[in-house]
């Protein structure tokens, strides 16, 4: 009885947590939340939230947030991707890599518009900052701008504010 229980246990856990085991899968996108969080239906019928892990956009509300998301949501939505999933942020979000059909890296292609900055807290990819002085000199997106306010700034601010008003 103990066996069948543990089986049917293991069964449960790994359906259920299946994205997990695979590293790399096909999903499509079904919501652009944000300018770099996404929410994906996998071929195994699961849906969740994904962030992107290597680049950071403007929030909704703060000076081209709605411009990161409108980017993201004529690049991405609806269409089939490659997720690589790249483990958890201290807050819990799934962090993942993402690849259109036709190769192309969504976080570059943030990078390139000018609607994100390089995460050089949680990235290792060296051509990102590249790309992200790249469109800072040509002045692209939020690089028009004379001093953007990068968003784990505005996010600070934010909770800062928050707290002060209680």
């Amino acid at each position: 009885m103990h066996n069948i229980f543990i089986l049917v246990f293991l069964l449960i856990f790994t359906s259920s947590y299946s994205f997990y085991n695979d590293n790399i899968f096909t999903a499509k996108v079904t919501k652009v939340i944000d300018g770099n969080t996404l929410e994906i239906l996998t071929e195994s019928n699961e849906t969740f939230e994904v962030m992107f892990k290597d680049v950071d956009s403007p929030e909704l509300g703060q000076l081209f947030g709605d411009e990161a998301k409108e980017f993201t949501k004529k690049l991405l939505l609806k269409k089939k991707v490659t997720v690589e999933m790249k483990g958890k942020d201290m807050w819990g979000n799934r962090l993942a890599g993402i690849t259109l059909k036709n190769g192309n890296n969504a976080e570059v292609e943030l990078l390139k518009a000018g609607y994100a900055w390089h995460n050089i807290l949680k990235s290792t990819n060296n051509e990102l900052p590249v790309i992200e002085q790249n469109s800072k000199e040509k002045r692209i997106g939020l690089w028009a701008s004379d001093n953007p306010t990068a968003p784990w700034v505005y996010r600070r601010k934010q909770s800062m504010s928050i707290a002060k008003s209680r």
